[in-house]
């Protein structure tokens, strides 16, 4: 059995009644969450996470698929959002992704052949004995997973629709790469790149039918959430300068 790891996690197993977990302490936020410069949003979660965040586009393969992702940091293994008490910034909507740490559901291989069903996994080095029961002993799911499967479940549904929603973006060639250019007014400039986002001039030229259709099954307004969440460049901007040492200004343009 081959499992392929999610975005951030480093080994994952099948997750079994046996199974003992070191759930995150209330509040605070898993160190693999330090670093992450991106996070994966799901279709009903970029309403959401569109006033906090710039919601971009990411692909693997040059733009044939893509997911959406809330950028989160704009320098390599620097979160802006997380707070000096290392929780996630109380004043921003806190992404699915990470409050389902440190479970998951994914797809495993068997001999090289990928199997149509996923599974609840979890990360390897968070099981101990020292952790949490997520069974009684008669096998019944105790609360605490009953919560978190809820979640999981819940959430790789939504991501299922937010994967169908940029395949159709993509279908009517209206994504765009782009790059972001910042200039410090005390620090040397930086590019993010590898991000592709709508080019609203594209979704002009749709037919009625089509753009009906779009407004019918929720992908156009989640499209101008993610437009207008461009501008959160900005204050993402105004964070990474308010938390560098000396604190500087910054302009960017995209």
């Amino acid at each position: 059995m081959d499992i392929a790891p999610p975005y951030g996690y480093q080994e994952v197993v099948p997750l079994t009644k046996a199974h003992r977990v070191v759930l995150p302490a209330a509040g605070k936020l898993p160190p693999v969450f330090h670093s992450m410069m991106v996070i994966p949003l799901s279709y009903t979660e970029i309403s959401l996470a569109c006033h906090d965040y710039p919601v971009v586009f990411v692909s693997g393969d040059e733009g044939k698929t893509a997911l959406a992702m809330a950028v989160v940091g704009l320098e390599q293994r620097h979160n802006l959002f997380v707070a000096p008490d290392l929780t996630w910034d109380r004043n921003v909507y806190l992404p699915a992704y990470v409050r389902r740490y440190p479970f998951c559901m994914t797809r495993v291989k068997v001999s090289g052949t990928e199997q149509p069903e996923r599974i609840a996994c979890v990360e390897k080095r968070a099981i101990s004995a020292k952790g949490d029961a997520l069974y009684n002993d008669h096998g019944d799911a105790l609360p605490v997973w009953e919560a978190m499967r809820k979640l999981l479940f819940e959430f790789e549904a939504d991501l299922a629709r937010t994967e169908a929603m940029c395949q159709v973006i993509i279908e009517l060639g209206l994504l765009e790469p782009f790059n972001l250019q910042a200039k410090p007014h005390d620090g040397s400039p930086f590019t993010l790149s590898g991000m592709f986002r709508v080019v609203e001039q594209k979704i002009n030229g749709l037919s009625s039918a089509k753009l009906k259709e779009l407004v019918q099954n929720g992908v156009l307004p989640r499209i101008y959430a993610h437009l207008m969440s461009m501008s959160n460049f900005t204050r993402l901007l105004a964070r990474h300068a308010s938390q560098s040492k000396p604190a500087r200004k910054a302009g960017v343009s995209v």
